[in-house]
């Protein structure tokens, strides 16, 4: 009995986000465990869900799988997702306001009102403002200092789309299919067994000692979380979950980095070709190689 559906996805992810997954969807699909399209898995767990793109497109196309549990160690964007599935109606209210506000003024009046409100999230985290600035800020990014402050500088945008009422109404439907966690992606350990595929989108490993650009929490994930990370995956595997996890390859720059080779050596590690959009540096983006890693 198939478990796919064909319909149109109509809720898409609501952020903008570093590393976002939608340009691997297709690599993705195509390297799915057999389980999730005949109903023997029944259970999705992304463990960095980031922007969403991964869980969206399983959410909307697999109706085989019953529950969705989704954790990130940013409190920010936890509680975002859960204002968009809770009270996504005040939301739009409150991003209509900052729409209405912001649009009309001049460049110069743009700016201050950006720094404004980047002063008062810093102080209130308010959901509405991160939206406001991932929709106005440079290059959508979320990146914040060792005080946990959001320091991304503002963009230039014509007409940037603050309030997209539409999507969040379809992205608020979707959540109410999963269970929103803040924590750590070994949180999700207890929420695992042999009919479960879990997605691992990990910040990823820096390509080389100056590539790190951004800082999603106020705790860098390091080279001990990354190998912490193999760890965890190993331990899964004997639990039969099914896994597949995304990184970088770091062979982009050194040949000899064996780092994945090495602690994920039980496992299928797939290169596929990706654009690499994220770099202060013109010259410093394009299409490169990057690893999916699969248990199956």
């Amino acid at each position: 009995m198939s478990v796919v559906t064909e319909k149109k996805c109509i809720a898409r992810p609501f952020l903008k986000w570093a590393g976002g997954k939608s340009q691997l969807l297709p690599e993705i699909e195509s390297r799915l465990p057999q389980g999730i399209k005949t109903g023997e898995i029944d259970t999705y767990i992304e463990p960095f869900v980031g922007g969403g793109a991964v869980f969206f497109y399983m959410a909307q196309r697999y109706e085989g799988i019953k529950s969705f549990y989704l954790f990130d160690v940013n409190n920010d964007l936890v509680n975002c997702y859960n204002a968009i599935k809770n009270d996504v109606e005040s939301l739009i209210d409150e991003l209509r306001e900052l729409e209405g506000k912001f649009h009309p003024l001049t460049k110069p009046k743009r700016k201050d009102f950006y720094y404004r409100i980047r002063d008062e999230f810093n102080s209130d985290r308010c959901t509405a403002k991160l939206i406001f600035l991932n929709k106005t800020c440079y290059n959508g990014l979320y990146r914040v200092n060792k005080k946990d402050g959001f320091n991304v500088p503002s963009g230039d945008y014509k007409k940037p789309k603050i309030c997209d009422a539409e999507n969040l109404e379809n992205v608020s439907q979707i959540l109410q299919k999963a269970e929103i966690i803040c924590g750590d992606f070994e949180k999700s350990d207890k929420y695992i067994d042999d009919k479960t595929f879990v997605y691992f989108d990990p910040p990823y490993r820096p390509l080389s000692a100056t590539a790190s650009f951004t800082s999603y929490s106020k705790d860098d994930f390091n080279e001990a979380a990354q190998i912490r990370l193999a760890r965890f995956c190993r331990h899964i595997n004997t639990k039969n979950a099914k896994f597949l996890l995304s990184n970088s390859d770091p062979k982009n720059e050194d040949p000899n980095d064996h780092f994945f080779e090495d602690h994920y050596k039980s496992f299928v590690i797939d290169r596929v070709k990706a654009s690499r959009v994220i770099n202060c540096k013109a010259s410093g983006r394009g299409q490169i190689n990057e690893l999916l890693i699969i248990n199956y």
